[in-house]
């Protein structure tokens, strides 16, 4: 068998002292030399393992967790795949790809000879890297033991009803099975473990795919056998109150679960496909989503305007920005402020996201003609003093909220814009006459979301000229307090952005991300723009005067928190749409 550190030597990819401290420390430890290479920063991860692929004649295997069944993980063992460093990559017919970290290793050669006997397949072997085994074994280790489990009952139950009075199982009774639903339990309970925001359970031919939206991106974890997907899916369409037998339209339903000792709630959609049903699931875990407005990233002057705004007892308040950019989860945020007792708030959404203790919440149900317009009238009739409403849609909608800010109501609402000054045209779009929006409209707010830099592992580096000459650019055309904050952030000589740590740490779950955060540009209603309104409210002209009043935008607050370690630049200038600019 091939020496390792010999071929390093040989390669001068180590020295002869190095290859020396090598050995000496991996038998004092019991540690494989590979280990104690990386773990001492004489080689990278990748360099290491194409020099072994070379030296051994193996492919070094690229691998994707969603890659590998899991029918063909639990060919091997848990435990002898983590003591051995090995784990079943795929199967063809009776052949089994092996991924194996140390295949210069002779026990564990012995081991998979033995298990191959054992469970009647041959094998093949791939070499793969310590850190993607790691990754293979950390995310499949829970979902693989139950929800491979859950799949082995299931097909012991279905094993004793053949060729019995009970063989043709009607798809109600195969759903409310324990096998199906410990499955669907899993995937729920590991979605919330995991602060996804999003489960999509997808059918393909011969699977059905799992993926978890983390972060703001899917992430595929779990595939299951073709022969499940029916149950599956019908088990979740029972749990949501939708109809079954119904797989010709969409659906939408809901339901909640108890978590680790709290109450998450679920919103199911199904979608029909030529494969099957297609099922998103949004998780809306309060503890995840119900912060405070620092948390939210609003901050500085920003967060002055809000307030203020707030404080008032009448007028519009406005968030825009595109699907996904946590405008209701801002909404929520100020409704929570103010939820003190003593106002009668009144909400009407579509639907109601998170439950508030204290707040009147109504979904809206258009299918029986209750919508966003006829329940603003039926809002009124209650003697509201606070109305949230989920989104102004149309022309009635617009016309509607804007009568009960002008009636002395607080009202917050969504609109979708490109950028706060967008919002006033929009209005006017929408058949609010010019004069009313000075009166009504106090503040307009536009956000985008991004990944906050996990705190434990963030690593700063030096600016790119790249990035230098984007700052500069933005410093001759920003407010005085965005000139004051560079300028401070500078006096300690070369200014540095962040990074996130390649391979995270155990604290970010090794993603080198710690959460989402937005970026925000505020609007308040002044003399100046109202003068505007009333005259000519192009965007552009409303940009400029807002500007002039001190405006930072998104780009701008994105740039701030990048100086600050909280994001990355790629992230800001990939939300503003300057990454190609």
């Amino acid at each position: 068998m091939v020496n390792i550190l010999e071929h390093l030597v040989q390669r001068k990819t180590l020295s002869e002292e190095q290859a020396a401290g090598v050995r000496v420390a991996s038998e004092r430890t019991g540690r494989h030399a590979d280990e104690v290479i990386l773990e001492q920063g004489l080689i990278d991860e990748e360099t290491l393992f194409a020099e072994k692929a070379s030296a051994l004649g193996l492919e070094l295997r690229r691998v994707e967790v969603d890659q590998v069944p899991l029918e063909v993980l639990g060919v091997v063992p848990e435990d002898s795949a983590s003591y051995y460093y090995m784990i079943p990559l795929a199967k063809q017919d009776h052949e089994l790809e092996v991924g194996m970290v140390f295949p210069e290793d002779v026990e564990a050669q012995e081991a998979l000879k033995f298990l191959a006997r054992q469970e009647n397949f041959t094998y093949r072997i791939s070499l793969i890297t310590l850190s993607s085994f790691r990754e293979l074994l950390r995310k499949y280790h829970g979902l693989k033991q139950e929800v491979g489990k859950a799949l082995q009952e299931l097909v012991e139950e279905k094993e004793t009803t053949k060729g019995g009075a009970d063989a043709r199982v009607s798809l109600p009774r195969i759903v409310e099975e324990a096998p199906i639903t410990k499955m669907v339990a899993v995937i729920l309970r590991t979605a919330v473990e995991l602060k996804a925001s999003d489960v999509h359970v997808e059918p393909f031919s011969g699977k059905v795919r799992v993926r978890f939206r983390i972060l703001g991106q899917l992430q595929s974890s779990l595939q299951l056998p073709e022969r499940v997907k029916r149950s599956i899916v019908a088990r979740i369409k029972i749990l949501a109150g939708m109809k079954i037998d119904e797989t010709r339209i969409p659906q939408d339903g809901r339901f909640s679960m108890v978590v680790d000792g709290k109450s998450i709630d679920f919103r199911v959609a199904t979608l029909p496909t030529p494969k099957g049903e297609k099922v998103a699931i949004r998780v809306l875990d309060p503890d995840a989503a119900l912060h405070g407005f620092e948390q939210l990233g609003l901050e500085g002057e920003n967060l002055q305007k809000v307030k203020a705004a707030i404080r008032r007892p009448y007028g519009l308040i406005l968030v825009t920005g595109p699907t996904g950019s946590g405008k209701t989860t801002t909404l929520y945020t100020i409704l929570q402020l103010l939820n003190t007792g003593e106002q009668n708030i009144v909400s009407l959404e579509d639907p109601v996201e998170y439950y508030i203790d204290g707040v009147n919440q109504s979904q809206i149900q258009p299918a029986v003609g209750y919508d966003f317009a006829s329940g603003l009238r039926q809002i009124l009739r209650q003697d509201p003093n606070i109305i949230m409403v989920g989104e102004v849609r149309d022309e009635e909608s617009a016309s509607l909220v804007t009568h009960a800010a002008l009636t002395g109501h607080l009202v917050l609402s969504t609109l979708h814009t490109n950028s706060v000054v967008g919002i006033v045209p929009r209005l006017i779009d929408m058949g609010v006459k010019k004069y009313l929006i000075p009166s009504t409209l106090q503040l307009g707010i536009s956000q985008r979301i991004i990944r906050r830099l996990c705190e434990k592992c963030r690593e700063p580096i030096p600016l790119s000229a790249e990035m230098r000459t984007i700052i500069e650019e933005e410093t001759k055309v920003a407010p005085k307090s965005f000139q004051e904050r560079i300028g401070a952030l500078s006096k300690g000589g070369e200014i540095s952005v962040w990074k996130a740590h390649e391979g995270g740490c155990s604290a970010c779950g090794k993603s080198g991300y710690g959460g989402r955060i937005a970026l925000f540009e505020v609007l308040a209603m002044s003399k100046e723009i109202e003068d505007i309104i009333l005259d000519d409210p192009t965007e552009s002209k409303l940009e400029e005067a807002a500007k002039r009043q001190g405006m930072v935008t998104i780009l701008q607050d994105g740039i701030l928190k990048a100086l600050d370690g909280v994001t990355t630049m790629e992230e800001v200038l990939q939300v503003t749409g300057e990454a190609n600019a």
